[in-house]
């Protein structure tokens, strides 16, 4: 088979292009429809997925629908939310109480994405020197699900302001897995053209041409014409 033969078509590439610039970090945006069963089971599909270092798998799919389990998840984010805004100052103090970060209740449902850091034995391939491999594989499992609720329409929301060791009791996980990433899913009103916290101006996209090094930390390209297509580079939000 040639290289051409492997590539996907026009209208496939262009799919998964536009789900990678149009997947948002979800928080105001849900509506209360629910997420049927085959779109979910589609998207655990697409999570398990994932490449893992050593084919570990380590990942494992909590998908919480009870009130109760969720009020005690947003009690913990609003403890948390509160140590973290004593971390600002002033204007910007004033602009992180006015972020909405997370929509735990407002979310139709909401899915734990966890590492058993135990799966797979005491020597798995490809771990041995660098053991938090299986984490960053958690991790690509949490981008194929996200990618793939985009191209469903369906908004996700990484909460990350929890104390992991509340969340562990609350979702009574056993020891040795940890919970990477928890999030909201649901149908949403809109996906918005830009990122929420750069519309409201907490941080910009930085230029990818200052982030691509050649050869060795801050050197330049080699290679002209890609070091000029990435300084003419268009931001397609």
């Amino acid at each position: 088979m040639s290289a051409l033969e492997n590539r996907f078509s026009d209208d496939e590439r262009q799919g998964l292009y536009r789900a990678i610039r149009e997947r948002r970090d979800v928080r105001s945006q849900f509506l209360s429809d629910p997420v049927p069963p085959d779109v979910l089971a589609r998207l655990l599909q697409a999570a398990h997925h994932a490449p893992s270092v050593g084919f570990m798998q380590p990942w494992d799919f909590i998908v919480i629908e009870s009130l109760e389990v969720r009020r005690a998840v947003k009690a913990i984010f609003q403890q948390e939310n509160r140590k973290a805004s004593e971390n600002y100052a002033g204007d910007q103090a004033a602009l992180y109480r006015g972020l909405k970060l997370e929509g735990i209740l407002e979310s139709p449902l909401n899915l734990c994405i966890t590492c058993d850091r135990r799966r797979g034995g005491a020597h798995v391939l490809g771990r041995n020197s660098i053991v938090e491999t299986d984490l960053f594989s958690t991790c690509l499992a949490v981008q194929n699900l996200w990618l793939a609720a985009r191209a469903e329409g369906i908004g996700i929301g990484w909460v990350s302001i929890l104390d992991q060791e509340q969340l562990t009791k609350v979702l009574q996980l056993p020891d040795g897995v940890y919970p990477v990433a928890y999030l909201c899913l649901g149908y949403v009103s809109e996906f918005l053209p830009r990122p929420e916290l750069e519309a409201k101006g907490w941080r910009s996209r930085l230029p990818l041409q200052k982030l691509v090094h050649g050869d060795q930390w801050g050197q330049a390209l080699e290679n002209g014409l890609l070091e000029s297509m990435l300084m003419n580079e268009q931001d397609t939000r």
